[in-house]
């Protein structure tokens, strides 16, 4: 094809692009004009509904469960969290009795409302201890493992200090149990590990709340509540959850465990 051909093909595709242009609907004085698109035909609208019945339904169906995941190690290692209500405190009780347990150990930060780290006993793991002694748990097998850090990432650091008193009491563990409330399991889980490393099993025990019925979570304001907020949780710990600094020189250098 001659260079004169390109050029008469060329400037007739630039004239018809113009004239097409010119024909399109315009207002505003030409700030909006109307193009031709692609769109959901109704075979395709359905399927969306469809979809977003099903997402739905596993939400209703299925978020609680998935947070509250109860899967328990063979091991000797009971670990609770502090913080935990007081059904969830007497459900650690009877684990521990039922269970074939040496150690009991308890773990948080500084209690909330104080602001700041004042000393061990005013830890969550300083009161979580205490509240399991009132209620049976023999003092030899009972330790409270406390974090000086309060920060956002109070779970993380909780374990932290946990794999750090392991470390002061040469303690190999290479498996263990970690006791929590209900939905915030999955994500306890998931910290514990990132924290203790591969190398040990974390087993997971999620304690039910008896405030409400975890089939029919929806409705309950409670059951509402944590669901969204410890799926909102989970979600940013497993996709954007960097720990700061993983060893005692870093953002966790507050952790400390102490002895009875």
């Amino acid at each position: 094809m001659s260079d004169t051909s390109k050029d008469s093909l060329g400037q007739n595709a630039f004239a018809a692009s113009r004239s097409a242009r010119a024909a399109r609907p315009c207002a505003l004085c030409g700030l909006f004009d109307r193009k031709e698109r692609w769109g959901l035909s109704w075979r395709g609208w359905l399927i969306c509904l469809f979809l977003g019945i099903a997402v739905c339904c596993w939400f209703l169906f299925g978020a609680h469960s998935f947070l509250a995941i109860s899967q328990p190690a063979n091991t000797d290692i009971l670990v609770v969290e502090g913080w935990v209500q007081e059904y969830a405190i007497v459900a650690a009780s009877q684990e521990f009795k039922s269970g074939h347990y040496q150690y009991i150990l308890t773990t948080g930060g500084p209690v909330s409302g104080l602001g700041h780290y004042i000393n061990d006993y005013q830890t969550e793991a300083g009161v979580g201890a205490a509240r399991l002694r009132e209620i049976g748990i023999p003092e030899v097998s009972l330790q409270m493992v406390p974090s000086r850090v309060m920060s956002r990432d109070r779970t993380y650091a909780a374990a932290v200090a946990l794999r750090e008193w392991f470390r002061e009491h040469d303690i190999a563990a290479k498996s263990l149990n970690v006791l929590t409330e209900n939905v915030h399991a999955r994500r306890t889980r998931l910290l514990f590990q990132k924290a203790l490393g591969d190398d040990v099993l974390v087993g997971i025990i999620a304690v039910p709340n008896p405030d409400y019925d975890s089939k029919h979570w929806w409705r309950y304001s409670e059951g509402v509540k944590g669901v969204i907020s410890e799926g909102a949780a989970y979600v940013y710990a497993k996709l954007f959850f960097w720990p700061l600094g993983q060893e005692t020189g870093g953002h966790y250098a507050g952790v400390k465990s102490v002895n009875r």
